[in-house]
């Protein structure tokens, strides 16, 4: 654990679960109605920490997901998409005697998770933290169609292999722009937000716990024919995130349908319409040569495919919310919090 004292009111614990050991965080009576706050890549239970005193009549639980945190370092089968994470889960549910549906809330890689887990189980409540497009990250069309049938342009990779030189280093330093700690403050939070130096530490330091390599952070990857040379491998979580395996346009089949709040910051530039982390925004700039142009690899629009797909959950019979914080990061329940907070408990008191 951090040597950070946790906030009045949270605690940290680990447990066995059927799957895996997992370490959490709790708040809240342990009789409560459940509120699972589960966080994306890169990141642990603690990037929501600072939200949960702030909901004292639930019981709060923001778990470390497989690879993070203080929990088990097991492999990611991405052939199965965010089936690992969804499991995962569950399990915790199950070890924890959670016998009613959870409110979930999915940040990013997580909001697949989420999805995922409503597809086969009962849940009070969805809500999407920024999440990953429901046809998965890179190298799709706009309407989720491959740009070439090996999904090449998306994976593992695709990631920028001085980050996770770094991590594995340890890196906590702001030397370079692939230091964790200038990827935070770049592309977690809005331009104009910066963390306290005290949690800026505390998040940097979370960070640097991601287990790296193939069957983790980032995963593996298979060499293409096609632009820009790479394709999905079959494991680790950014191959789990490709839309080869990664696919969450079935919740709008689902009945019933719970409750959906999709909470966006028009800052984002992880996913976004147009995001520069993108291969098809970087092939559109010249970042990246060889580009072979929008017809064949266009930039992806993420923000516009997440609106799709939930305007159709919605006129299948589902309730959506959708709240867009002006000027927030990849984070609003970070750089605006107390702007989150509210809509996200006013949604709660609603369904």
């Amino acid at each position: 654990m951090s040597p950070v004292p946790l906030l009045p009111g949270v605690r940290s614990a680990s447990v066995d679960t059927d799957r895996i050991r997992m370490h959490y965080l709790e708040s809240g009576p342990a009789d409560a109605v459940p509120i699972l706050m589960v966080h994306g890549n890169l990141s642990t239970g603690r990037f929501f920490e600072h939200l949960m005193p702030e909901l004292p009549q639930y019981r709060v639980i923001a778990p470390d997901m497989r690879g993070f945190g203080d929990s088990e370092p097991a492999p990611v089968d991405a052939t199965r998409g965010l089936g690992d994470w969804a499991d995962d889960l569950a399990a915790l549910t199950r070890a924890l005697r959670i016998d009613r549906p959870p409110h979930l809330v999915g940040w990013s890689t997580a909001g697949a998770a989420i999805a995922r887990y409503a597809m086969d189980r009962p849940v009070a409540s969805l809500t999407f933290l920024d999440p990953v497009p429901p046809y998965g990250y890179g190298g799709v069309r706009a309407d989720g169609t491959p740009c070439f049938p090996d999904f090449a342009g998306s994976g593992g990779g695709t990631v920028e292999r001085e980050i996770v030189r770094r991590i594995a280093a340890g890196d906590d330093s702001a030397e370079s722009p692939f230091s964790i700690r200038n990827v935070l403050n770049t592309f977690y939070f809005a331009p104009t937000h910066r963390e306290l130096p005290e949690r800026e530490d505390l998040l940097v330091a979370e960070i640097l716990k991601t287990v790296t390599g193939d069957a983790n952070y980032p995963g593996d990857s298979t060499a293409s024919p096609n632009w820009p040379g790479m394709a999905p491998g079959t494991s680790g979580l950014i191959n789990a995130l490709s839309p080869k395996y990664c696919d969450w346009t079935g919740l709008v089949d689902l009945d019933p349908k719970p409750p959906v709040l999709w909470t966006h910051g028009s800052a984002d530039l992880v996913v976004a319409d147009g995001s520069p982390l993108e291969l098809g925004t970087l092939g559109a700039s010249g970042a990246v040569p060889g580009w072979p142009g929008p017809d064949v690899f266009p930039p992806q629009p993420m923000v516009t495919q997440i609106q799709e797909v939930l305007e159709r959950y919605a006129d299948a019979g589902g309730v959506v919310r959708t709240e867009i914080f002006d000027g927030a990061g990849h984070g609003p329940h970070l750089d605006s919090r107390e702007k989150w907070l509210a809509v996200f408990a006013e949604f709660l008191t609603s369904v």
